[in-house]
């Protein structure tokens, strides 16, 4: 798979490494579901998790940049579902979001934790939340 070459940046541990593949070749499929059903399968795998730190998402994103050629570019949609599911994979979960902006019309995806987004661009904020799932509720 050309999306899982070394796209450089610190290259993790081999365990992190294999962790960060399974979780972008996960996302790659994922990505291709209609969005009720991302939101669904995403909304199942969250249950259990404990809600995320800023540090975890962001060991997660830069895991999974750091592995993935396609994640470290233009692919945000893979990239924030393959960092989502590392997160999962450790026992945490960000809050999960898609939105978009206008004019001029722009669509996005991205993870968050501790209320800000992790990772991101500062114009991230002017995204319009359509879809966002977060930690689950505290028991």
């Amino acid at each position: 798979m050309s999306q899982i070459l070394d796209a450089g940046g610190p290259r993790p541990p081999l365990r992190r490494r294999l962790a960060a593949r399974a979780a972008v070749a996960a996302a790659c499929l994922i990505a291709h579901l209609p969005p009720r059903r991302i939101r669904a399968l995403l909304c199942l795998l969250r249950r259990g998790a404990t809600a995320a730190t800023y540090a975890q998402a962001l060991a997660a994103r830069q895991d999974v940049t750091a592995t993935s050629v396609r994640c470290a570019g233009n692919y945000c949609l893979q990239r924030s579902l393959a960092a989502a599911l590392l997160c999962r994979l450790r026992g945490s979960w960000p809050t999960w979001r898609t939105g978009v902006r206008m004019p001029p019309f722009a669509a996005h995806a991205w993870i968050e934790a501790e209320e800000r987004p992790v990772g991101e661009p500062e114009d991230t904020i002017t995204y319009r939340p359509l879809i966002t799932v977060p930690p689950p509720p505290a028991v």
